[in-house]
C-alpha cells in the first residue's frame, strides 16, 4: 500500500525536502531525550516500558535515517521514488511516538 506525499512537499527541491526531513528527525531526537529523562524519573516497573518504547522509537528512527541516507545518495530521478519510502518510516515512527507519549501521560 503506498503512502502519498503531502502535496505541499511533492513540489520541494530534493534539497529542501531533505532539510524538512532532518528538522524532523533532530525533533525526534530531542523528543526521545525527553522521555528518556522522564524514564529515569519513573519507578522501577514504568522505567522498563519506557525503555521498552525507546527502543522501538529509535529502532524506527534508525529506519528513517537509513531512508534519509538512500535519499541522499540517490540521483535526481530516483529520489521522489525514494521520498515516498521514508514517508512511510515517518508516517511509522510518528504512530509509535504518539502512543508512547500518550501511554506514558
Amino acid at each position: 500500500m503506498a503512502t502519498q506525499t503531502p502535496a505541499n512537499e511533492q513540489n520541494l527541491s530534493k534539497q529542501a525536502y531533505e532539510e524538512k526531513v532532518k528538522a524532523r528527525l533532530e525533533k525526534l531526537n530531542a523528543q526521545i531525550d525527553e522521555m528518556k529523562a522522564k524514564a529515569k524519573q519513573a519507578k522501577a516497573e514504568t522505567e522498563i516500558e519506557y525503555h521498552s518504547q525507546i527502543e522501538e522509537l529509535t529502532a524506527k528512527r534508525d529506519a528513517a535515517f537509513n531512508k534519509l541516507e538512500e535519499l541522499q545518495k540517490s540521483g535526481e530521478d530516483a529520489w521522489k521514488d525514494i521520498q515516498a519510502g521514508f514517508e512511510l518510516a515517518w508516517k511509522d515512527l510518528q504512530v509509535s511516538f504518539e502512543n508512547a507519549t500518550k501511554k506514558f501521560q
